[in-house]
């Protein structure tokens, strides 16, 4: 790639680069657990129909009734959801390290991800996380999910960005290979230190270390 190429514009996946995934297979096994749940069956019903609740074409509350109160429980749909809201947690030095990068270089930054809509909406607003996205493409907003490419070209679209101006940061690596296709520098995550350092050898970089992590 051409150096002389000024990236302008940020996309970043949520669960896993910014905060905690959402609802993973970890979450879903502690829940089977404090609610004593068969985790086969509950594993089998989420992958039947979570695809469906991340395109924004159920509520959480269908996804619910289909996944855990398709029969009579000890406990209420509000306890499951309070539960399902307290797995998320924040990588603060991702958030810190993305909010200086913002302000030093003038970027956009972006979310690309794939979330329901309550989830989505509870860890945008818990994690204020709009102090520093300028927009969001949600799968559950545009009714496409990664992999699928049209995800990626609405992203283009909004943000009025080619594909070559643009750094996505997944850590999926399917997701990356995707963006790739299309032209966009995409970066597998795995942590904050080698994705800097990534973005550093592309031309952007912090010149000082990182401020203290703010309290969430």
């Amino acid at each position: 790639m051409d150096k002389s190429i000024p990236f302008t514009t940020l996309f970043l996946d949520i669960g896993g680069v910014l905060l905690s995934n959402g609802w993973a297979q970890e979450s879903r096994e502690a829940a089977a657990k404090v609610f004593n749940l068969n985790l086969v069956d509950l594993e089998h019903r989420h992958h039947l129909t979570f695809d469906t609740y991340e395109e924004g074409k159920i509520t959480l509350g269908e996804y619910l009734n289909r996944v855990v109160f398709y029969e009579k429980r000890n406990f209420t749909p509000e306890q499951f959801r309070e539960f399902m809201f307290a797995q998320s947690t924040p990588h603060t030095d991702m958030i810190d390290y993305i909010i200086q990068m913002k302000q030093k270089h003038g970027l956009k930054i972006a979310v690309v991800n794939n979330e329901g809509w309550e989830l989505n909406e509870h860890r945008i607003n818990k994690f204020q996380l709009k102090r520093f996205v300028d927009f969001f493409i949600c799968s559950c907003f545009v009714h496409f999910r990664k992999p699928d490419a049209d995800i990626f070209k609405i992203a283009l679209q909004i943000a009025q960005a080619p594909a070559e101006h643009v750094i996505f940061i997944d850590n999926t690596q399917m997701f990356v290979n995707v963006a790739g296709t299309l032209g966009i520098r995409s970066i597998l995550h795995s942590d904050y230190i080698s994705t800097s350092e990534e973005l550093a050898s592309l031309g952007l970089s912090l010149e000082k270390t990182m401020a203290t992590h703010h309290d969430y």
